[in-house]
């Protein structure tokens, strides 16, 4: 889950991460208003999950009420690469010396938090790396370890921190190796991470993305997601407990076990087709569930044609059949459907869908022969 910029700031302070004094605001008025409290000058900035904010005027600097007016005015319901903007965050100007880059992000491959710190900050960091890799400072933290003050100078002369601030930064990281672990998030960055006048380090943004499996454990946590914002089949599918991911293809696609989901997009791109979705129904999927996979499937506009490829184990065919059949029924779909039913009783659950009729519903034996159909219904 990625939480816009004034709510990893929230987070942050929480875990004494020295951040600018801010207020949120929805509405012109409440922009001016948390300008007036803080002073001035502030800086209005619109919170999207989007970068390049800056570049596309999604912030501003306001000398006075009028200026913070015509900036909120301005920023609210503007357009940022997609994203429109609804909300703005209201913070005191920062003195700004240097800017720095720092962030953890959790590394799969290594099974270990990955602490990456430069002095480029400020700027795209995927540039940097590109045109000067050796300007980014990176250390894998053994979890079981924890992140070490020595972790914190070592990263500092590494990337080049004027010698003052070796101590300031090493404390810094230390904070948010701490935030990231508390939190149970994937990333953490900071850029910029800002060097003021008296040498003071401040976080000037924060871009923070939570693990959606760990919210049971953060309420407060939980409660910052903004359903708006998600892809309205995944918010659907997860209301009703399915697991689905959203794809840029034209075949809807229905599994039981993410294994076999998997397979069956690779057999469908083998034989030229364009999966619009992952989908898992998940183990003992029963009739509900079943027709509550097709309404979010068939949610998406641009699927001309679904594959339900069932291996009956702890799910029975029989179940996944009727399950087909009372979809049929209540939401009746205009696109072709292929069926492999193959495992516990499949022979029941095909003579239930031969029984029942339905129209436009193919049957296949194999996985092979109901990728090859489907891909054929859909062109």
């Amino acid at each position: 889950m990625d939480l816009l910029e004034y709510q990893g700031k929230q987070l942050f302070a929480r875990h004494d991460i020295p951040v600018p004094d801010g207020r949120h605001a929805r509405t012109v008025e409440e922009a001016v208003a948390a300008a007036k409290e803080i002073g001035f000058p502030c800086v209005v900035k619109a919170q999207v999950k989007i970068g390049g904010r800056g570049k596309a005027g999604g912030i501003k600097l306001a000398q006075d009420e009028d200026e913070a007016r015509a900036a909120a005015d301005a920023i609210l319901g503007m357009d940022i690469r997609g994203f429109t903007v609804h909300e703005v965050w209201v913070e005191g100007a920062s003195e700004i010396e240097a800017e720095y880059y720092a962030s953890i992000i959790f590394d799969r491959s290594a099974k270990q938090p990955l602490i990456m710190l430069s002095t480029r900050g400020g700027m795209d960091i995927e540039a940097v790396a590109e045109e000067d890799p050796n300007a980014i400072a990176t250390l894998h933290i053994d979890p079981l370890l924890g992140f070490q003050d020595f972790h914190g100078r070592r990263l500092a002369y590494e990337a080049g921190v004027d010698a003052d601030l070796v101590r300031p930064i090493g404390a810094f990281l230390h904070r948010l190796y701490g935030t990231f672990v508390s939190e149970e998030a994937m990333l953490v960055e900071v850029n910029p991470l800002i060097v003021t006048p008296d040498r003071q380090v401040r976080a000037l943004d924060a871009k923070v993305t939570l693990d959606d499996n760990a919210l049971m454990r953060h309420p407060d946590n939980a409660e910052l997601r903004d359903p708006s914002a998600e892809d309205p089949q995944e918010q659907m599918a997860k209301e009703r407990g399915l697991t689905y991911v959203s794809l840029d293809g034209d075949i809807g696609i229905l599994g039981n076990g993410a294994g076999l989901v998997m397979s069956t997009l690779y057999v469908v791109a083998q034989y030229g087709g364009k999966p619009a979705n992952f989908l898992d129904a998940g183990g003992g999927s029963k009739a509900e569930a079943i027709t509550s996979a097709v309404e979010v499937i068939l949610a998406n506009p641009n699927v001309k044609a679904v594959l339900f490829n069932i291996f009956g184990g702890i799910t029975r065919c029989d179940e996944v059949a009727n399950g087909l059949v009372e979809a049929f029924d209540q939401i009746k779909p205009t696109v072709p459907f292929v069926v492999r039913l193959d495992g516990t009783n499949d022979e029941e659950g095909r003579r239930i869908l031969a029984e029942a009729a339905l129209p436009n519903v193919h049957t296949a034996a194999t996985m092979n022969e109901a990728a090859e159909r489907v891909v054929e219904l859909a062109r």
